[in-house]
C-alpha cells in the first residue's frame, strides 16, 4: 500500500485550524468531502463514530483518525499539519499536531488495514515526523510524504 495511493497535493493540509478534537475532525471531514464527493457530515458522523470506541491519537503527537463508508469506491487520505498541538485523548495523553485521516470502502478490508499499517509505520519514524512538524507548506510536507515511498521501496 503506497502512501501516493492515499493522498494527492490537494489532500494536504499545511496549517489546520483546531482547538479541539471535535473541531479537528469536522475541518477534516470537510476536506474529505470535496476529494471524495461525500457530504461532509457523512464523514464526520463516520469518523465520531470510530472515535467513539477509543482515541485514534496513537502517541507521539500523532493522529490516524479512520472509518469506512459504503459509498466509496477507493481509499482516501488527507494529512493535516496543525497550527498548534490540540488534546485528542492519545494514548500517551500527549497532544496532537499531525493528523492522518483515512477513509476507506466497506468492502476494503485488508487494504484498509494495510494503509492503516503504512500510515502508522511512517509515522512512527521520529525524523519523518520532525521533517514534517518543520514544514509549512503543503507541496513540501506532499514531498516529504511521498519520499518516504522512495526510500521505503
Amino acid at each position: 500500500m503506497d502512501i501516493t495511493s492515499l493522498i494527492s497535493p490537494e489532500s494536504v493540509v499545511p496549517s489546520l485550524k483546531a482547538t479541539s478534537k471535535k473541531q479537528a475532525l469536522q475541518e477534516l471531514a470537510k476536506y474529505a468531502a470535496t476529494l471524495t464527493g461525500l457530504h461532509e457530515r457523512a464523514v464526520f458522523d463516520v469518523l465520531l463514530e470510530r472515535e467513539r470506541l477509543g482515541s485514534t491519537g496513537v502517541g507521539n503527537g500523532i493522529g490516524i483518525p479512520h472509518g469506512k463508508l459504503p459509498q466509496l469506491t477507493r481509499l482516501y487520505g488527507v494529512f493535516a499539519r496543525l497550527d498548534r498541538p490540540i488534546e485528542f485523548e492519545a494514548i500517551d495523553d500527549q497532544p496532537v499536531d499531525l493528523i492522518f485521516l483515512l477513509l476507506a470502502p466497506e468492502s476494503a478490508g485488508a487494504d484498509h488495514l494495510k494503509a492503516l499499517a503504512r500510515v502508522s509505520r511512517l509515522l512512527r519514524d521520529k525524523s519523518m515526523c520532525e521533517k514534517l512538524r518543520a514544514t509549512s507548506t503543503a507541496d513540501g510536507l506532499y514531498a516529504l510524504l511521498v519520499a518516504s515511498e522512495a526510500q521505503a521501496a
